[in-house]
């Protein structure tokens, strides 16, 4: 039975602010604040380098950490900036030319869709939208057809698996995943909003590639990325770029790449944000995934409930499994003038814009929604009070 009143004394930020701000960037604990900080002072007092040689095994723990978390080998993982950044690393690596087929759904995350907008403007390249069935799940059925029909075999298949706007959850993520591996077809898995509110396993995926961060439901520090790379894509393609980190030169025309996920990271990054990254990685596991998912829907559930119960308020959430992300809109009020007035009472939310998920938005005829995201340290009388104070503004 988890304690969650201790988890809560562990997050000094939900003390001053009741924070529904978790798809955005979660509150930390204590433990993954006090890491940082030691590690800088040692940085200040030794040398960033001597830090570093003197911290290795410490740092090692982002590696270890996630592949216990999503079902893989460490040697499979790297840490980066930020989940865009690990994300462009495999996209960047395709070498896509003229008349290549990325398939990709309806609520790809908009930079991931500006980058195939920039590969049909630079390589003309073709995109194609997996249609969704009356659920707003994938239509695995249109997928098949679409492999199969074209006159030309897809490059690429990558889907966001939670919207940055919604709390839909692609639950045929796995089925996809199915198609890729029987065909061949590289597929790129965004878990951006998915990894650390519920169990994300590799495996069962069947992704060759996933990419997530450490800001939001890891509970971790600002500037982490999380990539997992399979050993049998990373046998296959090389990262969009590589430096002295992860690659040697071995020649004046030759070079060799390090024999792990780790060739897709860059020499320099925050340390002080990797090390607190393992440590916020280690109190996900501590807790355990499942039992963040549960508490994470039970909380999810509750405040969409008594949203539906407020005049004027619309739940946005639609598809067979919801998760942490809540997203709704008010009759006669502008999503900035609520937030603005929630924060003035403490309260933190945000705004998804349309050119977040433009093509979900566009056929939804929404411009912009509200968003609450709750975590396992929120509370049933936060909800409550959420919801009181929103029906005042």
């Amino acid at each position: 039975m988890t304690d969650w009143a201790r988890v809560r004394a562990d997050t000094p930020g939900a003390q001053k602010v009741l924070h529904f701000n978790n798809a955005g960037s979660a509150l930390p604990t204590t433990q993954v604040v006090q890491a940082q900080l030691d590690y800088l002072e040692l940085e200040a007092k030794i040398g960033g380098y001597e830090a570093f040689a003197q911290q290795g095994e410490a740092l090692e723990k982002p590696y270890t950490a996630l592949a216990k978390l999503l079902n893989c080998h460490s040697d499979e993982i790297a840490i980066v900036t930020s989940s865009t950044a690990a994300w462009f690393q495999v996209f960047g690596g395709l070498h896509l030319k003229a008349g290549d087929r990325i398939l990709t759904s309806y609520s790809e995350y908009g930079s991931n869709f500006l980058a195939y907008l920039q590969a049909v403007k630079r390589q003309q390249v073709q995109i194609e939208i997996i249609p969704e069935d009356d659920e707003g799940d994938i239509d695995v059925h249109a997928l098949e057809s679409m492999v199969s029909d074209g006159a030309q075999r897809p490059t690429l298949i990558a889907i966001t698996h939670i919207p940055t706007s919604s709390g839909r959850v692609y639950t045929s993520a796995a089925a996809v995943g199915a198609i890729a591996q029987r065909e061949g077809i590289p597929y790129l898995l965004d878990a951006t909003q998915s990894v650390g509110q519920m169990p994300v396993d590799v495996q069962a995926l069947g992704c060759d590639y996933l990419t997530s961060t450490g800001r939001k439901f890891v509970r971790g520090p600002r500037g982490t990325g999380i990539l997992y790379a399979s050993r049998a894509a990373m046998a296959r393609r090389e990262p969009a770029m590589v430096d002295v980190h992860g690659a040697v030169w071995t020649g004046r025309n030759e070079y060799e790449l390090v024999p792990s996920a780790k060739r897709y990271e860059l020499f320099e990054m925050s340390y002080a944000a990797k090390l607190g990254l393992g440590i916020a990685l280690e109190y996900t596991r501590d807790i355990g995934i499942d039992a963040i998912w549960d508490r994470v829907q039970f909380l999810a559930g509750m405040l969409r409930d008594k949203l539906r119960e407020v005049p004027g308020v619309t739940v946005q959430d639609k598809g067979r499994l919801l998760c942490g992300i809540v997203s709704f809109t008010m009759d006669g009020k502008a999503p900035e003038a609520v937030k603005d007035a929630l924060a003035q009472k403490g309260i933190n939310i945000s705004i998804s814009p349309a050119n977040s998920t433009l093509l979900d938005f566009s056929r939804r005829g929404l411009d912009k929604v509200l968003r609450a995201s709750v975590h396992y340290y929120n509370t049933e009388e936060e909800v409550a009070h959420f919801v009181q104070t929103l029906q005042g503004v």
